[in-house]
């Protein structure tokens, strides 16, 4: 019967330490996605300033000159 206790107990210790590992992971995944979201909606800001930009200088998409169509 002990043997059979401290083996529950030895597998509560393992799970707990899995669970903090995985916690540990989401919580730096999360920082991750965060971070990446920021520079998604930099990357998008300057796209859009470009995009005015390029509105304002009448920027038509020209075809290229030994294009025959």
């Amino acid at each position: 019967m002990e043997a059979r206790i401290e083996r529950l107990e030895s597998l509560v210790a393992l799970q707990d330490q899995t669970i903090e590992k995985l916690s540990d992971e989401i919580y730096e995944q999360q920082r991750q996605l965060a971070d990446l979201a920021r520079q998604v909606e930099r990357l998008a800001g300057k796209l859009r300033e470009m995009d005015d930009v390029l509105g304002q200088a009448g920027g038509t998409d020209a075809p290229p000159p030994h294009y025959n169509g």
